[in-house]
């Protein structure tokens, strides 16, 4: 199974208090020791992630109405799917995860402190979404060396790519492979700290908007000008 190594997890203390569901400036200007907590949890907390990157290179065979129809028999289904992959000859499906042991700290140090709790939760969250957002850069670089492009990130739960269907579909193309992300009967990924994307690429695919234009939080989310 083929796997990423060594990705750079670039994360700082804005990056935590967004993980948090945090503005960093409000934090800064209003609640000093919410940041000083999280530089805490920073500090504390990287040391326990365990990233891993494991990804799968399928062949686009054909695409049919709303259904992008891969080799050994696995598919991507819907409209998002079709609007971004009509052009990929190529897709890449990712589960990127930071595993258990930063979960468990958090668990384990609610009780006595419930907010560096939380930071470190933050610390867990701001750190899959930058492993993620490494590997994706890993293969957009990939790609263009050769004079392709890929597609915007495609997770589940964005707009028309439900989280029932896209799971399913990330976790089947896998065939069994030991995965060190499972996935439960309702569609969450264990560990928890973990996401699952696609990009596509080939020599003719376009490039369409960015990914807040098709996130279900677009018309609230305060981080767009980050992103």
């Amino acid at each position: 199974m083929p796997k990423l190594e060594n990705l750079e997890i670039d994360i700082d203390v804005d990056a935590v208090l967004r993980g948090q569901g945090a503005d960093p400036a409000i934090m800064r200007a209003r609640r000093p020791a919410i940041v000083q907590i999280a530089e805490e949890a920073l500090r504390d907390g990287f040391p326990l992630l365990e990233p891993q990157v494991i990804y799968k290179e399928l062949h686009v065979e054909k695409v049919i109405h709303e259904n992008v129809l891969l080799e050994e028999g696995g598919k991507f289904s819907g409209k998002l799917i079709t609007q971004h992959l009509a052009k990929a000859q190529r897709v890449y499906a990712i589960i990127c995860t930071v595993g258990t042991t930063i979960e468990e700290y958090a668990a384990e140090i609610w009780n006595e402190s419930a907010t560096l709790s939380l930071a470190i939760d933050g610390v867990g969250s701001a750190a899959v979404e930058a492993l993620s957002n490494a590997a994706c850069r890993y293969f957009e670089t990939k790609e263009q060396e050769q004079g392709w492009q890929t597609s915007i990130p495609l997770s589940p739960g964005m707009i028309d790519w439900n989280v029932e269907d896209g799971q399913k579909e990330i976790f089947q193309v896998f065939n069994g492979d030991h995965l060190p992300v499972t996935l439960t009967p309702n569609m969450v990924m264990m560990p928890r700290k973990s996401l699952s994307t696609i990009i596509g690429t080939g020599p003719d695919l376009e490039i369409i908007g960015r990914i807040c234009d098709y996130c279900a939080m677009r018309d609230f989310c305060r981080y767009q000008e980050h992103y």
